[in-house]
């Protein structure tokens, strides 16, 4: 069930001519965004921070435009047509999900390099505890997050480098706004890691 927001807990602080800054102003923090993981989880995936929608229904992914739901089903990642309500059964198909920065924010332009840096701190802590086969970046900027001295040019699909024992596969951010990839694109990255989760279950 989506999280009913009190308008007058969300309304702005009072100006100096008695008017409100608005719902979600710098004052006002948006719920956190729960994990969905569980022990057991063989892929994680992670994206780089909530956007303002996610933490409003309390669901991953959840921007209008946001093709990521879309995407595990045509990839066959998961076996139904899925939306953002069921982030909750992720754990039920041997997935997780996260977020370096669990600020919610319209964009990425606010995050500070504190967040990145606490934030890849405390995802790494994840991946010991949880020990996924595979971290699944949701976004170049992930990866650039997780590996800030990492100088090559990054291509999606599965990388040399490693999260504790995982392995790192970058995925294509599916946001409306990324368009840098067609939708056939990001639809083959996925299902490049739906090819890679099934050998890891044939070995």
């Amino acid at each position: 069930m989506a999280r009913m927001i009190d308008p007058r807990r969300t309304a702005g602080p009072v100006g100096p001519k008695g008017r409100r800054a608005g719902p979600f102003g710098p004052a006002d923090a948006l719920p956190l965004l729960r994990d969905r993981i569980r022990p057991g989880v063989r892929v994680l995936f992670v994206g780089i921070n909530p956007g303002v929608r996610s933490a409003i229904t309390g669901h991953h992914f959840a921007g209008f435009s946001n093709r990521f739901w879309k995407l595990l089903s045509d990839s066959r990642l998961v076996p139904e047509a899925v939306t953002y309500v069921d982030d909750e059964r992720l754990p039920d198909w041997g997935y997780g999900i996260t977020n370096v920065i669990p600020r919610a924010t319209p964009g990425i332009d606010t995050l500070t390099r504190d967040e990145y840096v606490a934030g890849s701190a405390r995802l790494r802590r994840k991946i010991r505890r949880y020990r996924p086969q595979v971290v699944a970046l949701v976004g170049i900027t992930v990866f650039r997050a997780l590996f800030p001295n990492s100088r090559a040019a990054v291509a999606l699909g599965l990388q040399k480098e490693h999260l504790s024992n995982a392995a790192v596969f970058v995925l294509p951010n599916p946001s409306g706004r990324n368009a840098n990839y067609t939708y056939d694109e990001m639809r083959r990255a996925f299902a490049a890691l739906a090819r890679h989760v099934k050998k890891l279950e044939r070995s």
